[in-house]
This record gives C-alpha cells, structure tokens and sequence, in this order.
C-alpha cells in the first residue's frame, strides 16, 4: 500500500474546516491525558495550529481518505447536473437525428443511446447485450451514435457503414453486427466486404462515402461527445443520465427499468 502523503499545514486547515472540525475539536483531539495541555489563549499563534493540524493528521491519516472520497462524490454529483443539462438542450439531437441508425422499437418508450467505435473491444464485448435486450424487451428502441475515435481505419469503417445505412437501411442492423462481431480489425476493405455480402453495389457505396452528410454526422457526434465529456466507447445515455463503459445488459436493464418507474 502506498503510503498517504502529507498535505501542508495549511491544506489540512481546509479539510478539517471542510469536515467540520473548529481549531478547539484539534486542540481537543490531540491532547491526552496523560500529558495535560494548558488552556488556549484567545489568540492562537498560526505555527502552534499548523503544528496542531499536523499532528492531527499523522495520527488519523483516514481524514485525508474521507475528505478526498467527500471531494469525489462532491464533483461526481456536478459533473452529472452539467451532463443532465445538456442532455436537456441537445434532447433531438441526441435521441432523434436522423444522421443516425434506430434499432428495436422506434416508438419505444425508452430510448437508449450508445456512442460506439467499430474498432473498440468493449463496444463487441457490449454488442450481445445490446441483443438481449432487444430481444427481450419489445418496448426498447436504441440509437447508435458512431463515434470513430480509434484511428483512421475506425474512421474508415464507419464511412462505409454511413453510406451503407445511406443506401440499404434495412440490412443495416446485419451489417452492424457483422462488422462489430467480426475477429480482426474494421477497416475500410472489411466494412466494404461485409456490405457487397449483404447486397450492397459497392460502387454506389464508394459514390455515397463523398456525401458532406456522413462528415456532418461525425462532427455531431463528436460536438455532443465533447459537451458531454464523453471519451470512451461504448458510452450510453439513458434517461438524463451518461453511462460508461460496458456494464453488461443487467446493470443497462436496471437503469431502463428505473428510468420507466418515475
């Protein structure tokens, strides 16, 4: 275990204010009865309470653990109010843009949206959760936002898929599980492969990879990823909440769940 360094005097000063401690609960935590401590003027010199602090702290180091725990969940609990507003303002084009593809119900009545890189090990490792729940709620409807941050052939796959969306829809969702479950990396040649399979004219596709949309989707994406300090894939957003991480279809139905009993 590493061991926790001390903060300056005058730091420790802040986080025992923070947790509540007044100079006379230090004063009263650090004497002992078996040396009697004189009574404190009322004027208490700063090095004799920076001392005092000190000396508090050596012995009960688990303050330190508790102030920075309060710190964490103190600025969790902002970055989500923040995240929840601009959820809020971006409402359509997070849930409803058509630059994106829908799976499930498109009238379902909750919608979960999932920020995703065809490149990205956890976004296939989640793609079977995406599929049970699919399957077993009929209510579901998924947005896929494709966010391309795992280099150029990541970029390149997703061109394909956007102008294969483009072009045949309703094989989409096939093309997306090919790609995303395939072994080895999407590239550009695989994401075409997959797509002359599924029926695709491959020079159709090549015409529809130049449309200024597919860039404009892109640059969407990565507009909302940003506001939404969102820099990992998969990244979901349910309700007005930001979920990262593939947590596994238990955990995403838990928060569907929660998000249909308000």
């Amino acid at each position: 275990m590493k061991k926790v360094a001390l903060v300056s005097a005058s730091a420790g000063l802040a986080v025992l204010t923070a947790l509540g401690f007044s100079q006379q609960a230090v004063m009263a935590q650090t004497s002992t009865a078996a040396t009697p401590q004189p009574a404190m003027s009322s004027t208490v010199n700063r090095a004799e309470v920076e001392a005092i602090i000190k000396d508090y702290l050596i012995k009960n180091p688990e303050v330190l653990l508790e102030a920075q725990a309060a710190l964490s969940a103190k600025q969790e609990a902002s970055q989500q109010q923040a995240q929840g507003q601009v959820i809020s303002q971006n409402h359509d084009k997070l849930f409803n843009s058509s630059l994106d593809a829908v799976f499930g119900n498109p009238k379902g009545d909750v919608t979960v949206v999932e920020f995703f890189d065809y490149n990205c090990g956890y976004c296939k490792r989640a793609l079977p959760d995406m599929d049970a729940l699919l399957k077993s709620d009929p209510k579901l409807r998924f947005v896929m936002k494709e966010f391309p941050i795992l280099g150029p052939d990541s970029t390149k796959a997703h061109i394909v898929a956007k102008a294969f969306k483009a072009l045949m829809p309703e094989k989409y969702l096939e093309f997306h599980r090919d790609l995303l479950g395939r072994d080895g990396r999407a590239t550009e040649d695989a994401a075409m492969q997959i797509a002359v399979k599924l029926g695709g004219n491959e020079k159709a596709i090549r015409e529809k990879m130049k449309s200024p949309d597919i860039a404009q989707a892109f640059q969407q994406n990565y507009d909302l990823a940003n506001a939404l300090n969102i820099n990992g894939t998969p990244s979901y957003i349910i309700g007005n909440e930001v979920v990262p991480g593939a947590l596994g279809a238990d955990a995403l139905a838990e928060k569907i769940s929660h998000i249909r009993n308000k």
